[in-house]
Parts: C-alpha cells; sequence; structure tokens
C-alpha cells in the first residue's frame, strides 16, 4: 500500500569545476557592483534621514518707523511685497516704550533722537514763554 520512499534528489556530491568558475564569477561580479555602488554613493552623498523635526515656516513682516526732528513718528508695515499700513501716525512715547522692549540697541538709538526732539521742543517752549511774557507786558501798558 505505501510506495517505497523514491531516493532523495540531493546528495552531497562534489561540485563540478564549472560550477565552482560560476560561482566564483558571481561573487566577482557582486563585488564589483557593490564596489561600484559605494563609489557612486560617496559622489551623490547618502541619503539623509528624513527629519521629525517641524520645519518653520518665516514670515517676513518690515516695519518702518519715521521720525521727525520734532518728534512726530509714522509707521509703515510691509507683509512680503503687499502693504498692510502706511503713514501711521504713532505716539512717541510709544515709540520708546516699543523700542525698550525690543532690545537696548534699538533703544539707545531711538532715545537719541527723542532727546534731540525733546530739546527742541523745550527751546521752542522757552522762545514761545517769553513772547508770551512780552505780549502780556504789552497788554499790561495798553490797559493801564
Amino acid at each position: 500500500m505505501n510506495a517505497p520512499a523514491a531516493p532523495s534528489s540531493t546528495s552531497a556530491q562534489p561540485a563540478s569545476a564549472d560550477g565552482d568558475e560560476q560561482q566564483a564569477g558571481a561573487d566577482a561580479g557582486k563585488a564589483t557592483t557593490e564596489a561600484a555602488e559605494d563609489e557612486a554613493g560617496a559622489k551623490r552623498g547618502r541619503p539623509r534621514k528624513q527629519s521629525s523635526a517641524r520645519k518653520t515656516r518665516t514670515v517676513e513682516l518690515t516695519l518702518t518707523l519715521t521720525g521727525t526732528a520734532e518728534g512726530e513718528w509714522q509707521a509703515d508695515l510691509v507683509h512680503g511685497t503687499n502693504r498692510v499700513v502706511k503713514g501711521l501716525q504713532i505716539p512717541a512715547s510709544a515709540v520708546a516704550k516699543a523700542a525698550k522692549e525690543l532690545h537696548d540697541d534699538i533703544s539707545e538709538g531711538i532715545e537719541t533722537v527723542l532727546s534731540a526732539a525733546r530739546e527742541q521742543h523745550r527751546a521752542k517752549m522757552e522762545a514761545l514763554e517769553a513772547e508770551l511774557e512780552k505780549v502780556k507786558r504789552a497788554l499790561a501798558d495798553l490797559s493801564e
């Protein structure tokens, strides 16, 4: 009922010389291919692993503050190439406060301009007060 088992086709027979040559040729071809891939990889650079860090998106905003010697300030804001705000009047105190918040170097530069404007306004005020006194005396002389 059971048929006798057929002899196994895999036997431990020594490989022929032709088989050894084929194997050696395959190994040499494999080594040559790997060497060529290594050279090509070195020239192109190895591919980098993808970073899991989020790429930050930058936003280009340009804020231009323009001050006059009289202490009047204006702001212009540009987003990329689009002008968002043009000629917005800003109080000098707000400019000074914002500059202090940004950086000491910025604050010093703006404070220099503000100090010059203050000095100019004081001089103008003193001249006006002197003129006012003169006008008051003239009015008093006319009233007597």
